[in-house]
């Protein structure tokens, strides 16, 4: 099933909701003023990024964990450069737990699809093209769940947290 927007699935999430990232680069149009800023040396603008970090706070609030691995290989891409400066530290502070997985010596059984973990259930990949523009949002009927709980497991596992990988880029 196709899905136009992700916030229902945020809506009804009782207990978790967990992200693999694996693209190196997301072309998305809303982030496009935010990376030119970022590339011309500005300053954080204020508020950047308050709704995401409105919603990831209510969610924690409730009780939710908000979680994600983001997969990376070196050198680092422009995009996730922009990322661990801009984005990331502000989404760690709003209540995810942001973690970094440096695949570039590494090789493990983890697929190059992202995908959402809701509620260890729910299972919604989100589909790219390999320019990072978003093809679509496909929450999976009858998902083999062993698979997407096996990969979330591996990738934590091999994963370091985010201000521990920062600190040494």
């Amino acid at each position: 099933m196709i899905l136009s927007n992700l916030r229902e699935r945020f809506a009804n999430c009782q207990s978790s909701a967990w992200r693999f990232e694996a693209q190196p680069t997301y072309t998305m149009p809303g982030e496009q003023d935010d990376l030119e800023l970022w590339r011309a040396g500005e300053p954080v603008p204020e508020g950047f990024n308050s709704a995401w970090h409105e919603r990831v706070s209510g969610y924690v609030e409730r009780g939710v964990s908000m979680g994600r691995v983001r997969v990376v290989r070196r050198p680092l891409t422009e995009y996730l450069r922009h990322q661990f400066e801009w984005a990331i530290p502000g989404n760690i502070k709003a209540g995810e737990d942001i973690r970094i997985l440096d695949l570039t010596e590494l090789e493990l059984d983890l697929p190059s699809q992202d995908f959402w973990l809701f509620d260890d259930q729910i299972v919604v990949d989100l589909n790219f093209n390999p320019d990072g523009t978003m093809i679509n949002r496909e929450q999976l009927e009858n998902p083999d769940l062993s698979k997407y709980l096996k990969w979330r497991d591996t990738a934590l596992a091999h994963s370091v947290a985010f201000h521990e990988f920062h600190a040494g880029t």
